[in-house]
């Protein structure tokens, strides 16, 4: 017995000594990072919410790992004014420097991208890469100049004020073409002046870059004190950071960069599933699915699962609609249209509460996204899917619901109207007959006999009203 119970203390203390020895190797395992790494981020394609998300990961990752330098990858067109002021409110808050390195050859770092370059510790550039093109989209393009039209200018004077009036209108290009269009203007040259002293760069072309549109090579970029490093790698990008100066909040910090080996992060499964959600295609889908999904638990109640399938899509794309720039007129319109879509069902008006809802389905899904950016706009094959999609759900169910309305009533009080029976007892005008295998108190005008056929023509009460059944003898 003793020496079983020694068996059993030893195996036991081998058992606690592997759970240790397998503690301690996670825990290893989860710090891999005792020497320094450079951590890399990835920004390829339109900047959006998750985007932010992702950035803002990854520097508080970088500041709890004492990171000596982190490096964010860039190839963008632009994104969201409210998501790119994210990244740089992480950048400007960063204990950790931040390079930003346009690359590989080819990249851009345009609109949102410029101002995330000028909020970097460091900016670098790939030859044959470019950045600029800084204007608020929604006041860049094809919009009216004032001064523009040529039947308001002077024709008396033409000879002598010709190239007065060019070079004016050459100003007006650039000139914002409303009192809106104009404080978004401003407002954006503020903050990328702000940046660019900030951190010492251009602050003239940083202007134009807004104001005009501007735009650079990677090599005009570095002689205009745009950037500060042309790189061809990122072993060279490292080798050039090596030892320059940067400030980090007050204090000033020597980069050690030499052979620093590097990491990449990825994104996380919140940022993929937010990175899915934002995307307005799959946020309008989400709605729909959520709306309709309410909707028939609401019709069938108890059935759960439209309801809990519903619940979620809604919530999952309210949470969305709430990152994205949305214009709630659009969002109205898109709630009207599926309600006259849904109303057409429950009382059908020959197609006018349908068409009329598919309308105004498709005006909402179309300026629901408050942006000119191609990638956070829905796209017109999703917006046309789903109102054709909406429109005959609509008409199938207000089918169902006509030629269920046609149908003969087979149960309750009103199905016993024009019921067959036989007159089981009588007398005057009053008697018991027997319809569906029951015993029923009648009534009737005409005098009726034992065993008679009879029509139920009406129910009052328990007592039904009868008449004898004529029987065609043709």
């Amino acid at each position: 017995m003793a020496k079983r119970q020694g068996s059993i203390h030893t195996s036991l203390g081998l058992l606690i000594a592997v759970l240790l020895l397998a503690a301690f190797g996670a825990d290893a395992a989860d710090q891999p990072h005792s020497r320094p790494t450079a951590l890399i981020l990835e920004i390829d394609g339109a900047i959006g919410p998750a985007t932010a998300n992702y950035v803002s990961r990854a520097l508080r990752i970088a500041a709890e790992r004492d990171a000596p330098l982190v490096v964010i990858r860039m190839d963008t067109p632009g994104g969201l004014d409210a998501s790119m002021r994210d990244i740089n409110r992480a950048i400007l808050a960063s204990t950790v420097p931040v390079a930003t390195y346009v690359n590989p050859s080819g990249a851009r770092a345009a609109s949102a991208g410029t101002y995330i370059l000028y909020a970097s510790h460091v900016a670098a550039m790939t030859p044959g890469t470019n950045l600029g093109a800084a204007t608020p989209v929604s006041i860049g393009g094809g919009l009216p100049f004032p001064g523009s039209n040529g039947d308001d200018a002077d024709k008396t004077s033409k000879d002598s004020g010709e190239d007065k009036q060019d070079k004016e209108k050459e100003k007006d290009k650039s000139a914002p073409s409303s009192p809106m269009d104009a404080k978004a203007v401003n407002d954006a040259v503020a903050y990328i002046r702000s940046l660019a002293e900030l951190r010492e760069r251009n602050v003239e072309w940083a202007e134009e870059a807004v104001r005009e549109a501007a735009s650079l090579s990677a090599n005009e970029a570095l002689k205009q004190n745009v950037v500060d490093i042309i790189a061809t790698n990122f072993d060279d990008l490292l080798d050039q950071v090596h030892g320059r100066t940067v400030k980090i909040g007050a204090t000033e910090i020597v980069l050690d960069t030499k052979d620093l080996p590097v990491e990449h992060i990825e994104p996380d499964w919140r940022t993929r599933l937010l990175a899915t959600i934002t995307n307005p295609n799959i946020a309008l889908i989400l709605m729909m699915i959520g709306i309709y999904g309410l909707i028939f638990e609401f019709m069938n109640p108890g059935a759960l699962v439209p309801g809990t399938i519903g619940a979620i899509c809604l919530l999952l794309a309210l949470y969305a609609l709430a990152l994205l720039p949305v214009n709630y007129a659009g969002l109205a319109l898109i709630v009207l249209g599926i309600g006259l879509m849904v109303a057409e069902a429950f009382a059908p008006s020959f197609g006018v509460l349908g068409i009329g809802g598919a309308a105004a389905f498709v005006l909402g899904a179309a300026i629901l996204i408050d942006t000119d950016m191609p990638e956070f706009q829905i796209s017109w094959a999703a917006i046309s899917a789903m109102a054709v999609t909406s429109l005959v759900l609509t008409f199938v169910v207000a089918r169902l619901a006509i030629s269920s309305h046609r149908r003969t009533v087979v149960t309750g009080l009103e199905e016993m109207a024009q019921a067959r029976g036989e007159v089981a007892d009588w007398r005057g005008r009053r008697g018991y007959v027997i319809a569906h295998g029951e015993r029923w108190k009648a009534v009737s005008k005409a005098p009726l006999t034992k065993g008679q056929p009879v029509r139920v023509t009406g129910v009052d009460g328990l007592v039904l009203n009868v008449e004898p059944e004529t029987v065609d003898r043709s």
